[in-house]
Formats: C-alpha cells, structure tokens, sequence
C-alpha cells in the first residue's frame, strides 16, 4: 500500500470514503470533501464502524488545507475530479508530509499536479492506470509520491 504504515492520513476530496474508510484500520484519517451529503454520510458510516476517521465539510478550491494543517500528517490521499487541484497541490508541496498518494481522472490536470510535487522534492513513485468503468475508454491513474 502507499501508505504504509502511516498512522495520520489526510484524505483530500475524500467523497463518501472510497479511501478513508479502508486507511481508517490502521491511522487517523481526517476525511475532506466539499460534497457536503458525502462526507456526512461519511461520517455516520465510520460513526457505525468505530472507525478511527473524522470529517471536515469544505471546499477545497477555494479553502485548502494549509501547509501547517497537511503537516500534521505522515501521508495524503488525494483524489480531485477533472479540474485538478492545483491549490490543494500547492500546499502539499509546500507542507512536510512525506507521503502522498495521487488518483486523477484527468491525465492532463495530473501531469500539472505532479509538476508541482515533484519541484517541491516528491519522487515519482510507482504509477498504475487503472481501468475501472468497462465498456469505457476512461482510465484513473493511481501515484505514489515520496520524499
């Protein structure tokens, strides 16, 4: 896993979990998302399993989690719609986070992410194309980022 043994983990446009819950066996994750009935109904489902997971409600386009904030951190999941997330990026990069897993949709906002991660000291890790809607030709990328 590209989290490893992480034991804080922030989920940046966490959506309903698809991420959060299964990191939330093993760390705190703080779970983040401007979808407001997702991340609700987020926290109800890790409310009902115990899990080790708070919520935050808000957008983060217009308001990322600050360098100081992703600090706290030993790794990030992130995983924004078409657009990217070029302000959310900025400050992971310029945060003292280690780790950061990178799912995209969009190869061309994930390339100009990537850009921002790497001039800030991430090494490319592994990356996988993962096709997950059959019939389609859309494909997500999966990135492991370290420094």
């Amino acid at each position: 896993s590209i989290l490893g043994d992480a034991r804080r983990v922030a989920d940046l446009f966490a959506g309903c979990g698809t991420f959060a819950l299964p990191a939330s066996r093993t760390a705190q994750v703080l779970a983040v998302d401007g979808a407001g009935p997702a991340i609700r109904a987020l926290a109800e489902a890790a409310g009902r399993a115990g899990r080790k997971l708070t919520t935050e409600h808000r957008d983060l386009f217009r308001k990322p989690l600050s360098a100081d904030e992703l600090s706290r951190f030993d790794a990030a999941v992130i995983d924004p719609p078409r657009a990217g997330a070029i302000a959310q990026t900025e400050q992971l990069a310029a945060s003292r986070i280690r780790t950061v897993a990178a799912v995209s949709c969009n190869p061309a906002t994930f390339v100009r992410d990537a850009e921002r991660l790497v001039a800030a000291g991430f090494r490319l890790g592994r990356l996988w194309p993962v096709a997950q809607f059959r019939w389609s030709t859309h494909v997500e990328l999966v990135a492991e980022f370290r420094r």
